[in-house]
C-alpha cells in the first residue's frame, strides 16, 4: 500500500550513498519530504572512500522523481552545532518532523590506527545522540525515533574480536550501545506516545561491506581475497543461505517503523538479518 508515509517529514543521516540514500528515495515512494545530513568527504583511517557532494546530489534528484521536497546539508553528525542547523533549517522550509533516522555510519576492521576507535564512536554513538537531541524539539507527540544498530551489538564476539582491530572495539561497543540506549529512550519518550526503535543489519551490499580489509577477514585463507572469494564466504554469517541483504530490505522494515502502522511497536530491537542471529549464537553453545 503506497501511501504508507504521506504528509509526514523525515530527518535522515548519511543519505548521500548505500542504506541511507536507500532510506531516502523509499520514504519517498511513501510519501514523505526528506532532511538530510552527509558529510560529503573523505576520513581518515577508512578502507574505502566516503561519499561525496555528487552522490548527495544523486539523492536529491532520486527523491525528487518521487515528486517530493528534500533539503540538504553538508554536516558532520559529530557535530551536534552543524546537525542543530540542518535540522532547524530542513524544518523551516518543510514545516514539521515526524520522524528522525539516526543511520549515518563508518566500519574499519582490521589493522588500523587506534584512532579509529574513537571515530567509530563519534559517528556510531555520538552522531545517533546528536541526531535524535537535534530534532527531539521539532517533534510531535506520536513521532518516530530510529536508529541503525548491527547484529555486531546481539552477537558476543562478532565485530570485536582480535582480528578487528579498534574499529571492531569501536564498533561493537556503539552498536551494544545503541541497543540499550534505544531500550532506555522508548520508556522515556513513551509519555508523548513517540516511538523509539532499532533495526540491526547483517551483512548489507554497501561499501562498508565491500572493501579489502572486510574481505580479509571473511577469507583469511586468501593472501589478497577479491571480492569473489568473500563471497563465498559471506553465506556463513546468515542462517538464510544468501551473502547479504539489500538497503532496500533495511529501508522496508524503517517504513513500518515510520508509519502509523507501528503506533504501539517501541522499545524493539528489529532484526534484518537473514537469521544471522540465531545462527550465531546457536553455534556459539
Amino acid at each position: 500500500m503506497a501511501g504508507r508515509l504521506e504528509g509526514k517529514v523525515a530527518f535522515i543521516t548519511g543519505i548521500a550513498r548505500g542504506q541511507g540514500r536507500s532510506h531516502a528515495v523509499r520514504f519517498a515512494e511513501e510519501g514523505a519530504d526528506i532532511i538530510g545530513v552527509d558529510l560529503c568527504a573523505d576520513v581518515p583511517n577508512m578502507p574505502y572512500p566516503m561519499s561525496s557532494k555528487a552522490d548527495l546530489e544523486e539523492t536529491v534528484r532520486l527523491v525528487e522523481a518521487q515528486d517530493r521536497r528534500i533539503v540538504t546539508h553538508v554536516a558532520d553528525v559529530g557535530d551536534r552545532r552543524a546537525m542543530q542547523a540542518a535540522v532547524d533549517d530542513g524544518v523551516a522550509q518543510l514545516g514539521h518532523l515526524d520522524i528522525v533516522f539516526a543511520n549515518a555510519g563508518i566500519c574499519a576492521l582490521g589493522d588500523f590506527p587506534i584512532e579509529t576507535f574513537f571515530q567509530h564512536m563519534d559517528t556510531l554513538l555520538v552522531g545517533v545522540q546528536n541526531a535524535f537531541w537535534t530534532a527531539y524539539p521539532h517533534l510531535q507527540d506520536g513521532a518516530s525515533m530510529i536508529a541503525t544498530g548491527s547484529v555486531a551489538s546481539l552477537i558476543p564476539g562478532a565485530a570485536d574480536g582480535p582480528s578487528t582491530g579498534p574499529g571492531g572495539r569501536g564498533y561493537s561497543l556503539a552498536k551494544r550501545t545503541i541497543a540499550q540506549y534505544v531500550k532506555e529512550l522508548a520508556l522515556v519518550m513513551a509519555p508523548r506516545m513517540i516511538r523509539v526503535n532499532a533495526v540491526h543489519p547483517t551483512n548489507c551490499n554497501t561499501m562498508l561491506l565491500h572493501n579489502e580489509p572486510m574481505y580479509k577477514l571473511f577469507r583469511p585463507d586468501v593472501e589478497s581475497p577479491s571480492r569473489e572469494d568473500a563471497e563465498q564466504a559471506f553465506p556463513s554469517m546468515q542462517a538464510l543461505p544468501i551473502p547479504y541483504v539489500e538497503p532496500v530490505d533495511i529501508s522496508n522494515a524503517a517504513v513500518f517503523l515510520a508509519s502509523d502502522e507501528s503506533r504501539y511497536v517501541t522499545g524493539l530491537q528489529l532484526r534484518v538479518d537473514a537469521g544471522s542471529v540465531i545462527k550465531q549464537l546457536a553455534e556459539s553453545l
